[in-house]
């Protein structure tokens, strides 16, 4: 009776202790801005299956995904064998489920094999960390607290696991000696291999051994239980609700501020309400951006405390692998670790935040690392768990820019251009279509024919890099060739404002957007086409929330439409060995891989791209996203050096291009790589253009 007391006093302490916690964290993550995120609530349970219990992104690292696949079915599976356990310790009894018989032995045999598998990859796992010190294991936040969590939890499940082996050997020893007491099992696969380690032992010995193990297992779990709510380790319980809350619109796509359009609204048009699109009808509910965590959104709060902190995203973040020093797994342990710290001074102070003098910019995060970041969202693809950093990188970068006018000293430059000349270059609008001009090409304007099939968005690289004017060039080549419908803006046409928007410029985009939206609405026309990645993503996606849903298509695709519907006809022109840099914005914010391939396979002789070592979702940055187009990462190697020496790695003539940044960074990287004798850098309309 003692012992069932002392059980039962045991577990209800740790589910309390656990119970406790769970609320203090809930607490924390609901000191965040509202967000919604209850549509679609089929897919959002059929993401939470796939990746949070399928685990479907673990695997794409095999050894690593397998190896945590087997860790967490034991946490799971093993611990199904708890259920026995508790209910022997509240009712005294022993093996209660035992005369079910064979179906008996069977499961527990097969917990048995599950739990030497949970074994051996918790001893993998600390090899990895410890002895071959895996690079993504050892950056600067991973050192102290962080470091130390992993090796407790991955020795903690080796030692549950051993006892649960253990304590069947023990007892299989005590069903011969005193079958009265002790029901007979039959024989499990991995305790009858470890049975004869115990065989020196007294049968009051095996007694000892076997309580005392099943004692260390409920009292390990209980321990367990509490702990890994102060550890990443949560992230086992919270990888369910993050998933299921996770963003389900395309990678990258960035919220509209509320108060900020009402504010560009009125700007723009004195009779304008501006409450008309305030949930309160008070601007001052939401602050420019982002300073502390009380300024993030809960899921973004949630992102922090499920982070699982393997390092994925930091390892294919390109700024961090070209020796920078953001890390976006250090900005969700920050995050984290300030909420923390504001819920135990709320907690502290009677449910009032006292002011610390602290922030989670300035104190925990730096200027540095926020401007880093090139939006390319490999982090987010990267990630096990469906978090975002990103949507946190911008809205510190909001405050920086909207609150503190403090904008990267470099970027503030295209900023001010974008603002005077509707252009991130500084050249005047009259200036747009200068480069047909001096091409001796006629432009139909959308202004004299007032309606056309296609609205081709030239883009301000198109207009004023003389690069990107030869893809321009080429794209009037394949618009007349294959005798589309269509017009461009001429001078009316102005940037959409993507550089200005993740740069933290919140005011410009919408500012840009606004006078763009109008522009559109005199004309009519069934698709917008750009040759820019960037604008494509910026009014297909962006555009949508200021209440107009244009038909965007990047030119890849148009181009491919054109080829299948038999308006191009291409010829085999190229004899060269081509390789394709995939462009962040085409690829992993938009899913658009196969266009461009399909079109450079067309145009080649051999019908072989050659795909560089980082292709597909896995692609490598040019590092000009994000606006970093407009200013230089201190530290490190170049993003787009780098990346480039991946395409001369592959012993291609051609890097094929489909962006507009893309191609002026690969040009670059090739004029300073020294390669222009020998390699080339085009756009796909160039390679069209070439083969009609």
């Amino acid at each position: 009776m003692i012992s069932q007391i002392l059980f039962v006093g045991l577990l209800a302490s740790g589910i309390v202790l656990f119970a406790r916690r769970v609320k203090q964290i809930r607490t924390n993550i609901l000191l965040g801005k509202d967000l919604d995120r209850t549509d679609h609530p089929v897919v959002r349970w059929k993401t939470m299956f796939k990746v949070a219990l399928g685990q479907i992104k673990m695997v794409k690292r095999p050894v690593s995904g397998i190896l945590h696949i087997i860790v967490y079915a034991g946490f799971i599976i093993v611990n199904i064998e708890m259920l026995e356990i508790v209910l022997d310790g509240i009712l005294g009894t022993h093996r209660l489920f035992a005369p079910v018989g064979t179906l008996y032995s069977l499961l527990i045999g097969s917990f048995e094999v599950i739990a030497l598998l949970v074994i051996l990859a918790c001893a993998t796992f600390l090899v990895r960390r410890n002895v071959v010190r895996m690079k993504r294991f050892h950056s600067k936040e991973m050192t102290a607290w962080p470091k130390t969590d992993a090796n407790i939890i991955l020795v903690t499940e080796i030692l549950l696991m051993s006892a649960f082996i253990f304590m069947n050997a023990a007892d299989m020893l005590l069903q011969d000696i005193d079958p009265a007491h002790y029901a007979s099992t039959g024989t499990f696969p991995i305790s009858s291999v470890v049975q004869p380690l115990l065989l020196g032992f007294s049968e009051n010995g095996l007694v000892l051994i076997e309580r005392g193990l099943w004692w260390f297992h409920i009292v390990g779990v209980m321990a367990f239980l509490v702990y890994v709510t102060y550890s990443k380790h949560f992230h086992i319980l919270l990888a369910f609700p993050n998933t299921y809350y996770s963003n389900l619109e395309n990678r990258g796509k960035l919220p509209v501020m509320p108060a900020v359009l009402n504010e560009v609204k009125t700007m723009l048009d004195p009779n304008a309400d501006p409450y008309a699109d305030s949930g309160t009808g008070d601007e001052d509910d939401e602050n420019f951006g982002a300073n502390d965590v009380r300024d993030l959104t809960w899921k973004q709060l949630m992102d922090g405390y499920a982070c699982t902190e393997c390092g994925r995203c930091t390892s294919v973040c390109p700024v961090n692998m070209t020796g920078k020093v953001l890390s976006p797994r250090k900005i969700l342990m920050d995050t984290r670790d300030r909420l923390e710290e504001v819920g135990k001074n709320i907690r502290s102070n009677n449910g009032e935040f006292v002011d610390d003098k602290k922030s989670l910019l300035y104190t925990y995060i730096t200027e540095e690392e926020l401007w880093g970041c090139t939006t390319c969202v490999a982090c987010v693809e990267a990630c096990p768990v469906l978090i975002d950093p990103l949507s946190t990188i911008i809205d510190l970068r909001r405050y920086l820019v909207l609150s503190e006018g403090k904008p990267h000293s470099q970027a503030a430059e295209s900023l001010e251009k974008t603002m005077n000349t509707g252009n991130p270059w500084g050249y005047s609008q009259s200036e747009r279509t200068k480069w047909a001009t001096d091409a001796g090409l006629d432009l139909p304007l959308m202004s004299e024919k007032k309606e056309a099939d296609v609205l081709y968005w030239v883009g301000c690289a198109g207009s004023y890099d003389p690069r990107n004017q030869q893809v321009s060039k080429a794209m009037i080549k394949i618009l007349e060739a294959a005798e589309v419908d269509y017009a461009v803006l001429g001078t009316e046409e102005s940037c959409t404002g993507d550089s200005a928007r993740r740069l933290g410029e919140e005011y410009l985009f919408e500012t840009m957007t606004l006078q763009n939206i109008e522009t559109f609405k005199k004309y009519k026309f069934n698709k917008i086409v750009a040759p820019c990645p960037h604008c494509f993503h910026t009014i297909g996606n962006e555009y949508t929330d200021f209440e107009v849903n244009y038909k965007v298509q990047h030119h890849s695709q148009f181009i491919g439409e054109l080829v299948d519907s038999g308006k191009l006809n291409l010829k085999k022109y190229y004899d060269n060995k081509v390789t394709y840099h995939d462009p962040c914005y085409l690829g992993r914010h938009n899913n658009e891989y196969d266009a461009s391939r399909n079109i450079i396979n067309g145009v080649l002789k051999n019908d072989k791209l050659i795909e560089m070592k980082q292709n597909r979702k896995n692609s490598f940055c040019c590092g000009a996203g994000g606006g970093n187009m407009w200013y230089d990462l201190e530290g490190g190697d170049r993003i787009n050096y780098v990346r480039f020496q991946e395409a001369i790695d592959t012993g291609a003539d051609v890097v094929a291009t489909a962006c507009s940044f893309c191609t002026f960074m690969m040009d670059d990287a090739m004029k300073v790589k020294g390669k222009e004798d020998t390699m080339q850098v085009l756009d796909i309309a160039e390679m069209v253009a070439t083969a009609l």
